[in-house]
């Protein structure tokens, strides 16, 4: 019956993170002993004090309809954040509040994008920007980079890659999939490119900003020529182990602020009102109450790292942030390995699904055809685990 479903849907690729997931999740059911290094989610537990904050408001009565941006205050918690975190000043009237920062990012395209209209995805990026951009009627164009040069675009690159019809570009620093993290230095060498093009928007997703192992996070709306065309999206998923209470949110101009609630209002309206109660708290409690989880992501990069080392045809850099370690594996192409040719990212990742049980992400979908996604965001015992099947299947 595809027939009769949209042009729309029929023309969306599948999340390559998700259909990952799912295909270790029916192997698991089947009974096969699958280690999951696939997904972008803390295994961490939210932390208490937050916890406690949810339930608070679930005994305050809690439970009607929320504004459809957010409330005042958790918004007043988010203006204070900015300036905090980000050295950023939004009015209140610049938040909106959503479900997850995904549902920002697609808020965004949809109001800002018309068919005709090209957005910018430096590669490697994660799999919805592409996704969405399609959603808003627009085309997209990869700026490529390699672990060569630290999965960071150029300023040279990105002004070549700029055409008339440009009318966003995406940055994710700490980065989903690479872990790369962009400095000031980066950024002030991007904007003053895209100060000669005042009708290009910037979308700067900074959800991994607290996942940072000695790069300060710094965000794009901090440059002074970038603040009025710069939409800032966060979220508490990544940071705060709240992958599931669905807590995104924005800071932008007024105008694109609005637009986006004049858009969530017809689809979700306001986010869940206990989840919102449990940001503030959240949000307003000192960041170093999350730093044990950093500290434990950054252990478990080293490990990681020492490990994949050992084993040959492996080309890495260091992530800077974020939980992910982005392999180049194409010394692999052209391989026989049990049987399993490998020709591409999927084939390699495919394979150390059903011969070793690991679920990884080929990079294909990341605009980054040549490696793949490893999530150490798991226990030290199954990430060891893991690269010991990986190595026994590779051996």
């Amino acid at each position: 019956m595809k027939e009769h479903l949209s042009d729309r849907i029929n023309g969306l690729p599948a999340s390559a993170t998700l259909a990952m997931a799912a295909k270790a999740r029916e192997l698991k059911a089947k009974g096969r002993d699958i280690i999951s290094l696939s997904l972008g989610e803390p295994d961490f537990n939210t932390p208490d004090y937050i916890k406690d904050a949810a339930i608070q408001a679930i005994n305050d009565d809690y439970n009607s309809y929320s504004p459809v941006d957010g409330y005042v205050d958790l918004k007043e918690a988010i203006a204070l954040k900015f300036k905090r975190d980000n050295n950023v000043e939004y009015k209140l009237s610049q938040i909106v509040v959503s479900t997850g920062a995904k549902q920002s990012l697609a808020n965004i395209t949809q109001v800002l994008l018309n068919p005709g209209d090209e957005v910018l995805l430096p590669a490697p990026y994660w799999v919805s920007y592409s996704a969405q951009s399609i959603l808003g009627g627009a085309t997209y164009k990869e700026i490529p980079s390699s672990i060569d040069t630290d999965f960071k675009i150029t300023p040279a690159q990105l002004e070549a890659a700029i055409t008339p019809k440009t009318k966003l570009v995406f940055f994710n620093s700490p980065n989903n999939p690479s872990g790369t993290v962009y400095t000031e230095e980066d950024y002030r060498g991007l904007a003053a490119v895209l100060e000669k093009y005042p009708n290009i928007y910037i979308v700067s997703d900074e959800i991994y900003e607290h996942i940072n192992y000695g790069t300060p996070n710094f965000s794009i709306a901090a440059i002074p020529s970038m603040y009025d065309r710069t939409i800032t999206v966060n979220g508490l998923a990544k940071g705060f182990a709240m992958t599931g209470w669905r807590i995104g949110f924005i800071g932008a101009p007024e105008w694109i602020a609005k637009a986006c609630t004049k858009m969530q209002g017809q689809i979700t309206s306001g986010t869940n009102c206990i989840a919102q109660r449990a940001a503030i708290t959240a949000l307003t409690e000192p960041v170093s109450k999350i730093q044990y989880m950093v500290v434990e992501f950054e252990k478990r990069r080293n490990i990681m790292l020492n490990l994949l080392r050992e084993i040959e045809g492996f080309k890495l850099n260091i992530p800077k942030g974020a939980f992910y370690i982005f392999p180049d594996i194409s010394a692999f192409f052209g391989k026989t390995i049990k049987g399993n040719n490998i020709e591409t990212a999927a084939d390699f990742s495919m394979l150390l699904l059903e011969e070793a049980n690991v679920a990884t992400v080929s990079g294909e979908s990341f605009g980054a055809p040549t490696c793949i996604r490893i999530s150490y965001a798991a226990s030290e015992e199954n990430l060891r685990e893991a690269i010991k099947r990986i190595k026994s299947v590779l051996a």
